[in-house]
Parts: structure tokens; C-alpha cells; sequence
């Protein structure tokens, strides 16, 4: 008795270790491990709440001096008469004694030890203190501990006031609390609870009356809380704990980087615009490596594989970003003359979309174009080391291969890897780390961990960043990919693989840099997939909220258009194009063949207009000067300018044409 800890010390002693994760704003995101509610007095206690306790568990308390001789041999009589154990024989002291020093192990040792310590325990603290500690510590279930956590969980208020009919189904969950809690089985739950009434007629606590007036299977339960994509962004913060402070089982608050309106707006960009039968996700960082928003699968419930951090797809054309990069790094220029045209290395002969070749033209309208032959082209100039060196330095962690086609994002990449990458490029080449933890808070406000920003480190020469910005703003402000203009400068470069197996938009804008990946976990084809349409679309509407609220930033380069005044990027402009810009894809990733006059349709009425499908139609308006690609030029002709001005039904000559500067 004299080596127990104090009535106080009991109170504060920890039954587990609590994570509270907030938002930026002190939102609480997220409460992992055990919950506590407030802590009740025992005069604040309902009485309902101790009668029913008490006559479940243990209706000779306050006559016993915390073993119970009676309620053993009770316990052995029935253990006789049924062949097995349907009812023990510890009291609410054991029960306690239990919880706070031992273990549950069922041995004679221990129940030996439990009895020791609950005759103890009777000595030192009178029965209303007891009481008082049982039901404040005692767990109910659902990581819940103490009545005030369990009525919060389960009925949405506090303890203090609870009814006759929540007291008996908060008493009836010790016993098995997984198997009675109310959210995963209500009628189990309701059931137990009428067994408490009636232990509480017979022990004259309440009459019958009382016990059918109180109908547990009528009350109303607190909704769960859904399991949004903030679990995807908690997911992968919290494991950096391990590595930012020490291990400790004290509570927890830990203050993260996550913007609650840009991850809802994220979710609503993702859920809308990714074609049925797909998966997105979605990452958006700051300059300094904040994640704002992270979205690693349309519905965390159904999946929670984390699509935005953990899986691998190839970039299709983005991959390009390194590839300029080196060659800008060896001193090519934007407007340099080079020649596209046939080319074969070590065997392998990239074509470009059209298996058409332009002869010469200038890198920036190759790059506007996504001419696969100049990649290759630079590619080789510069090294294919050198390429996988750039991804190296720019955070790409995934193996890279080296071989010619590489090019032309061959090699897998994390979506979060070339979000980063691409903020790199808006922060002037200089290092970009994410991170989603702000700083981690003990008990009494103690400071464990605050983020500091580390050393700052040179990727590439700013001008080098700086010219390559230049090309990027091409892929936004001409062609196909002016899905993703949002009324203020923007950056950024679609990417598509071979058979539209993915979709990639990355780009950035006053300070912020968003990627959106979009396919399927199979990796089968979607035909209809490109990223300057579902993709581009998805960024749009995210950016348009995201960035809404901040000053407009110029780049430190103007806008210089190619040659040709769009950008027929190899998957978004010479592919056919979707219907509505994002197909119908079944199960199977085979697209769903819509009949040419229900697709003219109009809405029946507005009901609807949130959905993705009429978001959808609303698209399909919003394109329908988009008479489809031009048709390739015949064979022998180059895709010149001559021939743009024929397809695309510009006048003037090809003379007066060719007279009129390059850029």
C-alpha cells in the first residue's frame, strides 16, 4: 500500500501514447493512438452512469474490500454447471488494479499479483475514488479510454449528461469492447446494453419501467469521421518522426504543413477530373519544400496505396525537363538553330508523332512541339549520364537507366520526386526539399523539433532555371495545353507514355508548384489520356483556388512564343482527341463508345452540374472549336510552315511566310 503511487499520480499516469496532427492553421487533422476525454469528478458523474457499472461489473463494490469471495465462487458455480467460463469473478479494484499494473495475461501469478495490489489499492483510496479512476481510465473501445472519450465517440457530447439508455451501452462495452462498439456492430451493442438493465431491475437500480422507456437500439450515434485524403498526407509525415526526435510515450502535437482549403480544393480536383476507371493524385509544395496538399488516390477508404509518394510510373515526355536542362547546363540556347531529322543511336531510331521531320528549326519550338528526334538529339550531344546526373540533382531517387530512349522518361519516377524537381527549377535551381512537419510539441508545451530550412544549395546556375522557365511557359501558353492557364503566369510541361498509360501535368505559379499524375494501378492503356487534357484540367482548377489569395509573379523571362503558335506536344496535340476531354473507361481500361447523338445532349436540368460528368459535357462545350488534329503532312512533304498555314487555314503565302522573323 505504501508503495502506490498517489491519487493525482494515478490520475495523470498514460494509458498509451496520443498523436494529435494539425494543420497549417492548428486544425486537428487527425488524433491516432489512445483518445482521452475531459476528466470527471466523481460528483460529476451521472449516477446512471455508476449504477450501471456497477451492476454489470460488479454489484457487491461497495461491500467487498476489493477481492470478492462471493462473486469467485459464483463465477467457479457457473464455470461447473456450463463446462467454460462465461462470467469472471474480478471486481471493479482487480479490474483497475489490472489495467494500471499489470498485464492481461491469464495466470494464477498474475491474479495473484491483482489481488495483492486491489487490497491495496481499498486501503489507500476510499470507493468513490475508485470509482472514479475505473471509469476515467478504463477502455471502451475504438481507442477510447474513460467514459467522457467513449460518449464523445460514440454520442457526440460530453459524459457529464449522459441518459439512462448511453450509460447502459458505454457499461456494456468492457466486457468485449471490439465486439459491442456501437460503430462497428450497433445492434450487438444494443443487445449487451439490455442485458445492463436488466443486471440493473434485478439489482433495484431502476425499475422495468425505466428499463423500457430507456430502448438503447433507438439512440442516435455520432457520425465516424470519413477517412479523407488528408489520412494519404498523415501517412506519410508521421513516419518522419521517427527521425526528427527521440523515442518518447509522452502525448504528441504535431503542427504540419497541410492547407485544409487547398487539400479540399485538391480533392475536388482530383474526384472530378480524373476519368471514371482511373486513379490521380496530387502533390503541391512551396518553394521552401512545404506540402500544401497531397492527394495519393481518388478515395482513401476504397485504397489507401499512396499513389502520389509511393508508386512509380514513367513521366513520358515532363522527362524532358532534364533533358533541356543538361543541354541548357552545356551552353545550348532557346533559340538556337537545330535540325530535326532523322536520326539512329546505337540502333534505336526515335520518330516524332507525326513521322514527320521540320528540318531546321529553334530549340524552343522543338521543345513547344516535344520533338522526340531533338530530345534525342540533345540527349546524345550532352551525354545520357548527364541526364540521369541533372535527375539525380534534381531529387529524382528511383534507378535511371542510361540508354538512348531514356530520353524520353523511360525510367519510373515518384510523382512527389518531380514535383520537387520542378520547384527546383522556380526557385532559381537552387534545392527544394519537402517536408510536411512545421514542429513537434511535448506535454506542458515543451518544443521538441521545429523545422528549419536547410542549407541552401545550388543545383544549377540561375540562368540556367531562368532559360529553362522560358521553354516551359510555351507548354501553358500555346496549343493543347492551354488547359492549364489560370489567368497568371504559369510554367510547367505535360507528359504522356506510350498507349496513354499515364497522364502528368507538373507546373508552377507564384510560388507554388503542383503535379497531378492520372492512370491506372495496372498500368493498362486509356485511350483518351493525355496530359494536356485531364491532367491539365486538374491543375487548373486547383491552382485557380490554390494561388487565388497571392500576389500575381512575373518570371524573371517573358514569354516568347515558337515559330508555329502552338504546341502540338507528341501526346496532347497529334492524339486523337477524347470525347468531352476524358473518356468513358470501363473496368477493363477499355473506352466506352458513346453514341454520336446522346453526346450532343444538354443536362435535363442543373441538378447535376457538380458531377464529373457534366463537368464533362460543360468541357466539351468549352472545346468544341477543336475540329480534331491536323491530318500529317503527305509523304515527302516536311511539316513546315507552308504546310501549317494549309491546315490550319492561315493566309499569306509560304513566301511572305518564310520572310517574317523565326520568333
Amino acid at each position: 500500500m505504501s508503495s502506490l503511487p498517489s491519487f493525482d499520480q494515478l490520475k495523470s499516469s498514460p494509458n498509451g501514447q496520443m498523436i494529435r496532427v494539425h494543420a497549417v492553421d492548428g486544425t486537428v487533422l487527425v488524433s491516432l493512438g489512445p483518445s482521452y476525454g475531459q476528466w470527471l469528478r466523481s460528483d460529476q458523474i451521472p449516477q446512471v452512469m455508476k449504477d450501471a457499472m456497477i451492476s454489470v461489473e460488479d454489484r457487491r463494490f461497495y461491500k467487498h474490500p476489493g477481492v470478492d469471495p462471493i462473486g469467485i465462487l459464483r463465477s467457479v458455480s457457473v464455470r461447473a454447471e456450463k463446462g467454460h467460463w462465461t462470467q469472471g469473478g474480478s471486481t471493479i479494484t482487480q479490474q483497475l488494479a489490472r489495467n494500471i499494473f499489470l498485464t492481461s495475461n491469464k495466470t494464477f501469478a498474475r491474479k495473484f499479483r491483482e489481488a495483492i495490489i486491489s487490497l491495496a489499492l481499498e486501503r489507500k483510496f476510499s470507493k468513490d475514488e475508485i470509482l472514479e479512476l475505473y471509469l476515467n481510465k478504463v477502455y471502451f473501445g475504438g481507442g477510447s479510454y474513460g467514459i467522457d472519450a467513449a460518449s464523445r465517440k460514440f454520442f457526440g457530447h460530453g459524459a457529464d449528461h449522459l441518459d439512462l439508455g448511453e450509460a447502459a451501452i458505454i457499461a456494456g462495452l468492457v466486457k468485449a469492447p471490439s465486439n459491442y462498439s456501437p460503430t462497428a456492430d450497433a445492434q450487438a451493442a444494443a443487445g449487451r446494453a439490455g442485458v445492463v438493465l436488466e443486471t440493473m431491475v434485478e439489482t433495484g437500480k431502476i425499475t422495468e419501467a425505466d428499463a423500457q422507456a430507456a430502448n438503447p437500439s433507438a439512440i442516435k450515434l455520432a457520425p465516424e469521421p470519413k477517412q479523407n485524403s488528408v489520412r494519404y498526407f498523415t501517412d506519410w509525415a508521421l513516419p518522419q518522426l521517427n527521425t526528427l526526435i527521440d523515442d518518447t510515450t509522452d502525448p504528441l502535437d504535431v503542427w504540419t504543413t497541410l492547407d485544409l482549403n487547398m487539400q479540399r480544393q485538391a480533392d475536388r480536383a482530383i474526384g472530378s477530373d480524373t476519368p471514371d476507371g482511373l486513379q490521380g493524385a496530387l502533390v503541391s509544395m512551396e518553394r521552401n519544400g512545404a506540402v500544401r496538399a497531397m492527394v495519393g488516390g481518388k478515395d482513401y477508404i476504397t485504397s489507401n496505396y499512396n499513389r502520389a509518394v509511393t508508386a512509380q510510373r514513367q513521366p513520358g515526355s515532363a522527362w524532358k525537363l532534364f533533358v533541356y536542362l543538361a543541354a541548357i547546363e552545356a551552353g545550348h540556347k532557346p533559340d538556337e538553330a537545330i535540325v530535326d531529322e532523322p536520326v539512329t543511336i546505337d540502333g534505336w531510331s526515335p520518330r516524332n508523332d507525326e513521322r514527320s521531320y521540320s528540318g531546321q528549326i529553334n530549340i524552343r519550338t522543338a521543345f513547344a512541339f516535344s520533338l522526340n528526334t531533338v530530345a534525342a538529339k540533345l540527349g546524345q550531344a550532352v551525354g545520357f549520364d548527364t541526364v540521369a546526373d541533372m535527375a539525380r540533382r534534381f531529387g529524382i531517387t528511383t534507378p535511371i537507366n542510361t540508354h538512348p530512349s531514356m530520353v524520353l522518361g523511360t525510367s519510373d519516377v515518384h510523382l512527389i520526386d518531380m514535383v520537387r524537381a520542378f520547384a527546383e527549377v522556380d526557385n532559381k535551381g537552387a534545392m527544394v526539399v519537402p517536408y510536411a512537419i512545421e514542429k513537434v510539441v511535448g506535454p506542458d508545451n515543451k518544443l521538441l523539433y521545429q523545422h528549419s530550412a536547410p542549407e541552401n544549395r545550388v543545383l544549377v546556375a540561375p540562368w540556367v532555371a531562368q532559360e529553362m522557365t522560358d521553354l516551359l511557359q510555351t507548354a501553358v501558353n500555346t496549343g493543347t495545353a492551354r488547359a492549364a492557364q489560370i489567368g497568371r503566369p504559369v510554367a510547367g510541361k505535360t507528359g504522356t507514355t506510350s498507349s496513354s498509360k499515364d497522364g502528368w501535368f507538373l507546373g508552377f505559379s507564384s510560388g507554388l508548384t503542383t503535379g497531378i499524375w492520372m492512370g491506372r494501378d495496372d498500368a493498362k492503356p486509356n485511350p483518351g489520356l493525355y496530359g494536356g487534357r485531364a491532367p491539365a484540367r486538374a491543375f487548373a482548377d486547383y491552382m485557380k483556388v490554390a494561388v487565388a489569395n497571392r500576389p500575381v509573379e512575373q518570371f524573371d523571362t517573358q514569354v516568347t512564343l515558337p515559330e508555329w503558335q502552338l504546341e502540338p506536344d507528341d501526346e496532347a496535340y497529334y492524339g486523337q482527341p477524347d470525347d468531352n476531354g476524358i473518356p468513358t473507361i470501363d473496368e477493363n481500361g477499355q473506352v466506352i463508345q458513346q453514341g454520336g447523338d446522346d453526346q450532343s445532349q444538354p443536362m435535363s436540368d442543373g441538378s447535376d452540374q457538380g458531377t464529373p460528368q457534366a463537368r464533362r459535357q460543360q468541357q466539351q462545350q468549352d472545346d468544341s472549336d477543336w475540329q480534331g488534329p491536323p491530318p500529317p503532312p503527305p509523304p515527302g512533304q516536311k511539316l513546315d510552315q507552308n504546310w501549317l498555314n494549309g491546315v490550319l487555314g492561315r493566309k499569306g503565302s509560304g513566301a511572305q511566310q518564310q520572310q517574317q522573323p523565326r520568333d
